[in-house]
């Protein structure tokens, strides 16, 4: 899905209010009835409301419901974006929106730039776009609000992600620096590197494997576990012998869990048969590797990940998703006969091209998408 700026520097203030009502409203209505939005928005003008109930329709950041028992809007995944957008901007985090660089599953990834020109990473989950169609009958925890239980498992995934970043950047581990976190939207430092998938020789795979293998074992002992440590969430970058620690970058964090989570066992030995078998089928070597029994705790990352007073039953619905995710991976085989993981995302066809851009200005690829 493109992030379309394009309308935002034409909505008002009144605009965003009404907006934010029909969000507020998601929370316990599924199709958000007027009456309420009028409500909740506090605009005394109900002329004005409606104009700018229209608006946003026009635009598809709200949408009507036909056939309905009442006359009521829900709120769009583009209209999730606009909110989480302008948070970021008014916190002056962000400023410009330039390509999209990746595609998941269920998340978008775009090159930004905040006030300074520095280029950073969006990160827009999309829980629900794919696994919705395919086992939708099987998630009863999501109840009859599909689409506003989507946006709030997409919102539950940044928050989490975001929150793990910024213990694990705090503890000096090689991961994006976390920078802002509004709704489904997770903003960080972009990686100069490349997806570990796509390495076709290492001058030194056992140099590379150890780093990696370290880094499972530090985490356990720190008190968490990656539990989707695979080729596509390690970015490789140029070996620099002052910080050898940063050739490898990983990144998504939204399924961690404690090692105290009751199947910590079979998520950590996944961990680690995933970059065992890469490097025996990539590189044909085969090296030492953690064993579960010798994780010896040291650190509770794990609790001051969680310490914030968060919805643990929330967060348990999260969990759940993020399980049978897991679960289908291996359902339908992860690896192929080469040793590669199956195609989870795709590039945008002109990445590589846009990425030989890197060095230009990016206020040059964004002329028309400023957000002002």
């Amino acid at each position: 899905m493109k992030l379309d700026t394009s309308h935002m520097r034409y909505l008002s203030k009144s605009d965003f209010r009404v907006l934010t009502s029909i969000e507020m409203g998601s929370k316990n209505h599924d199709i958000v009835p007027t009456p309420l939005i009028h409500s909740i928005s506090g605009i005394k003008n109900a002329s004005l409301v409606n104009k700018c109930i229209s608006n946003l329709a026009k635009i598809k950041l709200i949408s009507r419901v036909r056939n309905a028992k009442y006359d009521g809007f829900r709120l769009s995944y583009k209209g999730y974006d606009y909110l989480a957008l302008k948070a970021m901007v008014q916190r002056e985090s962000l400023y410009a929106v330039g390509v999209q660089i990746g595609i998941g599953k269920e998340s978008d990834i775009f090159s930004v730039a905040n006030k300074n020109g520095e280029t950073l990473c969006l990160k827009v989950h999309r829980l629900g776009r794919i696994s919705f169609r395919t086992v939708k009958n099987s998630r009863d925890y999501l109840g009859k609000r599909q689409s506003a239980s989507w946006m709030y498992l997409s919102r539950l995934a940044a928050e989490k992600e975001y929150k793990f970043m910024q213990v694990l950047y705090d503890a000096g581990f090689s991961v994006p620096k976390p920078i802002d976190n509004s709704r489904h939207h997770v903003l960080m430092s972009l990686i100069d590197g490349m997806a570990m998938l796509k390495l076709r020789e290492h001058d030194d795979p056992e140099r590379l494997y150890n780093l990696l293998m370290n880094f499972i074992r530090r985490l356990a002992s720190q008190g968490l576990i990656h539990c989707d440590f695979n080729e596509f969430n390690i970015m490789i970058r140029e070996y620099d012998p002052e910080e050898p620690e940063r050739e490898a970058v990983v990144i998504d964090f939204p399924q961690c869990v404690s090692i105290d989570h009751k199947d910590a066992k079979e998520y950590f030995e996944r961990d680690v048969n995933c970059i065992r078998l890469f490097f025996e089928n990539k590189f044909g070597y085969v090296g030492d590797y953690p064993k579960w029994e010798e994780v010896e705790r040291v650190g509770h990352l794990d609790v001051e990940a969680n310490a914030s007073g968060n919805d643990r039953k929330a967060y348990r619905e999260l969990e759940k998703y993020m399980k049978q995710q897991l679960a289908e991976k291996e359902e339908e085989g992860k690896f192929d006969e080469d040793g590669s993981e199956e195609d989870e995302f795709e590039e945008d066809e002109d990445s590589e091209e846009e990425q030989e851009l890197e060095e230009e200005d990016l206020a040059d690829q964004v002329n028309d998408l400023k957000l002002t």
